[in-house]
């Protein structure tokens, strides 16, 4: 199913709300707003795929509208299309000197209308769709680690502003090389979703998980205690056993599991993201050197095994 595309309209003059509404209602789903402050705050909460912004409004006018959307990292990427009476150029030129995407002069056609909002919600999905592409790892359909780099910088600074925790699970695939000589590539391509898919159904609800790397991945989880997030990461960790995944190899055999390396912290100005993420990795790289298939968190005195 077609997801329905948004469109913010923002102008002092219900009349000319009303006639935008009528003529784009039947394409989108519409958001009115009469003043500018009242754009800016629709335009925070609901993240519309399309503004159009009447130049001539009182107390805050369209440019210092559309400069505020556009200084805010919030509504900044939001196109917009200016629409007004006005027919000096200069206004166009500021317009889009200023980042609109288009200028729609009154009195409005409808075709003119519909046509150039379909334009330019076509290019929101061929952005998102970009956007999308470059931020999914293709092999197992989970976020890369350039996604989860994004995310990671997004929650760390929201949890300093709201102090709150933040709890990170850096897991790794036990014996994979050895697999992948058993069996081949193509075969360790096939763990590597099956893993994918065991990872985000325990915690695709609860955060965000990628792959990083390889065979490793990451679950963050914001808001999360060490105890809840020590409980996602068991859940992992038997999902992936009772895949059954079972190969001999040499004098060794046995069936795929997974190692885990955790850590909860509280954010502050003092430390970096980096730092969640070592730490875990340490954990991590400790669990494996001590017998795999198994948890070890990062407790404030030592390491602690939760399960293996």
């Amino acid at each position: 199913m077609t997801e329905v595309q948004s469109v913010l309209v923002i102008d002092d003059e219900k009349i000319n709300l009303k006639i935008i509404s009528d003529i784009l209602s039947d394409e989108v789903s519409i958001m009115l707003a009469k003043s500018g402050e009242q754009g800016i705050r629709k335009a925070i909460e609901y993240k519309p795929d399309l503004i159009l912004l009447d130049v001539v409004m009182p107390e805050m006018d369209g440019f210092e509208t559309m400069a505020r959307l556009r200084h805010d990292v919030r509504t900044s990427a939001i196109p917009v299309i200016f629409i007004t009476a006005l027919n000096d150029s200069s206004h166009e030129e500021k317009a889009l000197l200023m980042g609109a995407s288009d200028y729609i002069q009154k009195p409005l056609h409808t075709n003119i209308v519909q046509a150039r909002v379909r334009l330019h919600l076509q290019l929101v999905k061929q952005r998102q769709m970009l956007e999308k592409l470059a931020n999914i790892d293709p092999l197992t359909s989970l976020a890369n680690r350039r996604k989860y780099q994004d995310v990671i910088e997004q929650e760390w600074q929201r949890a300093i502003t709201h102090q709150g925790c933040l709890s990170l699970l850096v897991i790794d695939i036990d014996n994979f090389k050895q697999y992948n000589d058993c069996y081949g590539h193509a075969t360790g391509d096939k763990v590597l979703q099956q893993v994918a898919m065991v990872l985000a159904k325990q915690a695709l609800d609860k955060g965000l998980v990628a792959r990083y790397g390889g065979e490793e991945f990451v679950i963050l989880l914001p808001d999360h205690t060490q105890e809840d997030a020590a409980e996602v990461a068991r859940l992992c960790m038997q999902g992936v056993e009772a895949l059954n995944l079972a190969y001999s190899h040499e004098d060794f055999s046995g069936k795929v599991t997974v190692s885990v390396g955790g850590t909860t912290k509280l954010p502050n100005l003092s430390c970096s993201s980096d730092d969640l993420f070592n730490t875990a990795d340490e954990m991590l790289g400790l669990a494996k050197k001590s017998g795999k298939n198994k948890i070890l968190w990062k407790l404030p005195s030592n390491p602690h095994t939760i399960a293996e």
